[in-house]
């Protein structure tokens, strides 16, 4: 099966890239089930297909490791693919996608690393793709409507309020690629 550049499957099946075995059959049996088409209820079977790709590589040690070495250029690809759809709208909706994205990898940081979810200001500046000047705003808004939060050892962490905001935005968001890239190095400071 050829590897859709466009996905993280880290993101996909919503593990860490630390996952061991077992927990990726785990987590992939379950969202499977809940994604498979013949699932009246839940059922989506674009969904679904991404989960078999996904698990297809990551639940092979081999496939794994090959996917491994190439996800930081991917992860690039990725940057640079948001940065561009984001240059090709106005300003104040790039603004809100920049915003937004910056609330999706707080959120994929909470979700897969919960007892370290911030990302450190520099780690965020490199995932976003955008340098210091271009996200500063973003963040000040953020921080002043209590999307985003300091931790005591200045890491950025989303609030309650922020992943509300996140998800009640999220068909805005579908509309750009992706950047929900792998955060486990972010955190290794």
């Amino acid at each position: 099966m050829a590897e859709s550049p466009e996905l993280d499957y880290y993101e996909v099946l919503q593990i860490s890239p630390n996952a061991e075995l077992d927990t990726i059959h785990r987590v992939y049996r379950l969202l499977a089930q809940r994604f498979h088409p013949d699932n009246q209820a839940t059922g989506d079977a674009e969904r679904f297909r991404q989960l078999t790709e996904a698990y297809g590589v990551l639940g092979d040690a081999e496939k794994r490791a090959q996917y491994d070495v190439h996800r930081p250029t991917r992860q690039q690809e990725r940057s640079y693919l948001l940065s561009e759809a984001i240059r090709a709208v106005t300003d104040v909706e790039a603004e809100r996608l920049l915003r937004l994205t910056v609330l999706e990898l707080l959120y994929a940081r909470r979700r897969t690393e919960p007892r370290t979810p911030g990302i450190f200001y520099a780690d965020l500046e490199s995932l976003v793709g955008q340098p210091r000047e271009y996200i500063e705003f973003g963040l000040w808004y953020l921080s002043q409507k209590k999307y985003i939060d300091r931790t005591d050892g200045s890491q950025l962490v989303i609030t309650v309020d922020g992943v509300d905001y996140l998800e009640s935005n999220a068909s805005l968001r579908q509309r750009v690629p992706r950047l929900t890239a792998g955060l486990s190095p972010v955190g290794a400071r």
